[in-house]
This record gives C-alpha cells, structure tokens and sequence, in this order.
C-alpha cells in the first residue's frame, strides 16, 4: 500500500488550523495525538504533522457536525469495518496480535496464512487431487495473474463454498497459481519464497529476505485494495473473484504501484555523482521522493526498517546495499520522512538483482494472503457493503 507523503507545518499555522492555542498544541503532541520533528536548521524550532492536524481538526468538526463523518472516513479516517486481522497502534504492524515484524523473521507465508485465515501459525494445504493449474499466460504479471485466476475458479467445482475452511483451502491454492504466474513451473512443491528465491536465483540469503518481505505484506488493514476485495466478498463472489479485484486496485501507482515508482527512482539516481544533489534536484522540479512518509506511523514504517536491517545483516557488503542506504539517509535528512514499504521492496529487488516489477510481485503475493482473510470475515458477517452516496448535483425540477 502506497501513501502519500507526510507535509509538516509550523506551530502558528498548525494552532490556526485546530484553532486553540500554542499550550494546548503542545498538549495534543505529548497525548500523541500530533507528530512533531525538529525544524530543519533549528535547535528550537519544531514543525508539526499536518496529516494529524488535518485528522484532528476533522475530529472535533465532525463530533460538531456528525453528517461530515461519513464524508472523511474513507480518508484515512475513523474505522469503518471490523477486523481482527491486522492492528497498527501507530509504531507497530501486528497480526492477530503478534509483532508482524518478529514473525518475519522466523516464520514463512504459509504459516501467516494460516494464522490469518485460521487463527493458528500452520500451514494449509490444497484438498487433495486438486486440478491441476492453467498455464501461464504472457504479459505483464498482474494480467498473468488474474486470467490464470479466471481460468483456475471455471475449473473449481467448489469455487462457491464459502464456508471458512473451505476458502482457507481455495486460499492455499490461490498462493500457488499467484507464484506459478511468476515462475511459470506447473511443478509447485516447496514453500512460496523458496520458489521465488529458486525462479530468481537469489541464494539462502535472498530467500530469507524474500520471505521477510512476503509476511510483511501480507495484511495492512483497510487499505484500497482489502477494501476492495472485502467489497466484492461481501457480493457473494468466490475468493478467486476477490484476489482478481484485490490486484486490481493494488497494481494502481498510488497503492501497490507505488514501489514501481521507487524502483525507477532509484535506477534514475544510481550514477549520479552527488545523491544529495540528486534528491534536491527532485524536489525542485516538485517531484515526489517516493518510498518515504506514511501517516499511519509515527517513527517510520517498521516494514521498511526490517527489511533494510535484513539486508544489512545480508549483503552488507554489496555496492548496491551501500548505494540504498546512502539514498535513504540522504532523502530522510531533505525531507524529515522515512522509508516505507514501498522503497524497501525496491531496495531489496535492487541489491539482490531481480527483475523489473518484482517489488509489485512480492507485494501482491503477501497481501493475497490478507484478502483471502478479509473475505472470510466479510463472508462470516452475510452483509452487503453499500454505503451511500451524499448527492452534491443538479437539484431536481419540480
């Protein structure tokens, strides 16, 4: 999931906007409820998250006026669905209650699936006698994907039970036509990312990374594209239906797209000379730095930080790693933000050498995994997601 970046702001225009005064500003930052960072060039001087005093002032406007809540939930706003999948407490990503970014580190998709869709760190498996898979098609991977998924669920007797366990089974197999779409092997055996890491030639060092990256994406609450796939469950379509929405919306560049973007960006400043000249160039040209801010955490995406920790710990000697690392600090210096998801699933396809549009690859492939969750809870409820539009158009005659 892409966010755009985080804008800061001084304490007289943030006071202004919340309309109180500077003491009761600075309350709201000790509460949490606003992030403040040092100005840069400043020792005194602090400047404040205009995101969390956008998000505030909404807050008391809408407790005011209760019909404007409805226009902002959407926007980052107050919780609209109930999940027990994903929490973010604005520092941490967990999953059913456990630190996301300490099950990366020992556990593989599977298990996260299983803990997802089931509640238990185990692994489920496709029933038995399965059919066996479409081939893969050509073309883009998204595109790829979603016509063996077409294929996959006409071929699926049981594509419409909807009954927990059995989308957990469906679930399972959808990991391995997802992965299938990229190796193009009918033969599936083995875990998701010693699949990749074997199709990708990346060594044990990459496989592990590749794993860390695929549990990390696995869920991230109600983001556009679970939101999506819980749309389309709650129609009663089969989970097949629902991974095809869910890539739908995440391969648009301001979600899962987003890391293509980083990709190219740090392809463009490679051989630049000065990555401080670089990035500044960027931003003169009002460019965006993509990869870096995220409004739901407060110190920085602890995805990201893993993953470059991961590589630290890995490939600490390659050029590449250092050329990441040099960009990441230069960029969190400009701009006072730091990396997201997105860059560093471009910065692990760009130090361990794979393909153009891996990053997207690996995030679809982990957030499958959150859909199919999403779908069984939405399938559990029996309702249909249709909320109303407010109309702003043309008053009718008469």
């Amino acid at each position: 999931m892409t966010d755009r970046p985080l804008a800061w702001i001084g304490a007289a225009q943030a006071s202004q906007l919340l309309g109180v005064s500077r003491t009761t500003l600075y309350a709201y930052v000790s509460r949490g409820f606003v992030r403040s960072q040092a100005s840069p060039g400043s020792t005194r001087e602090r400047t404040y998250s205009r995101d969390d005093v956008e998000r505030l002032r909404r807050r008391t406007e809408e407790r005011r006026a209760p019909d404007k809540a409805a226009a902002h939930a959407l926007q980052w706003g107050m919780p609209i669905l109930e999940s027990s999948i994903a929490l973010i407490d604005g520092r941490r990503l967990y999953y059913r209650g456990l630190d996301a970014t300490v099950l990366a580190r020992s556990r593989s998709l599977e298990e996260i699936a299983g803990l997802i869709w089931t509640g238990q760190l185990e692994t489920v498996n496709p029933a038995p006698g399965s059919r066996a898979a479409p081939p893969a098609p050509r073309g883009p991977f998204v595109t790829r994907a979603q016509i063996m998924l077409a294929l996959a669920a006409a071929r699926d007797p049981l594509a419409f039970d909807l009954r927990a366990p059995s989308v957990a089974i469906a679930g399972s197999r959808i990991l391995r036509l997802l992965t299938q779409a990229v190796t193009s092997q009918d033969r599936q055996e083995g875990r998701v990312d010693a699949l990749l890491a074997r199709h990708w030639n990346v060594g044990a060092a990459g496989a592990h990374i590749v794993r860390a990256a695929l549990v990390l994406c696995a869920d991230h609450e109600l983001n556009v594209s679970s939101f999506t796939a819980r749309c389309v469950a709650s129609s009663g379509s089969h989970p097949y239906a629902v991974v095809c929405a869910g890539l739908a919306a995440l391969e648009g560049p301001k979600h899962g797209g987003a890391s293509a973007r980083a990709e190219s960006m740090l392809a463009s400043v490679r051989r630049e000379r000065s990555l401080r000249s670089a990035v500044s160039a960027r931003l003169r040209r009002g460019e965006p730095i993509d990869g870096f801010g995220h409004p739901l955490y407060r110190d920085g995406d602890p995805r990201a930080r893993l993953l470059l920790d991961l590589l630290g710990e890995r490939c600490a000697r390659s050029a590449e790693y250092r050329f990441v690392m040099e960009f990441a600090q230069t960029a969190s210096s400009l701009t006072g933000e730091e990396p997201n998801i997105d860059f560093g699933l471009a910065a692990i396809a760009r130090v361990l050498g794979l393909p153009a549009g891996s990053p997207l690859v690996l995030f679809a492939i982990g957030r499958s995994v959150g859909w199919i969750g999403h779908a069984i809870e939405q399938y559990a409820t029996g309702q249909l997601i249709r909320p109303r539009a407010k109309y702003v158009g043309v008053p009718p005659e008469g």
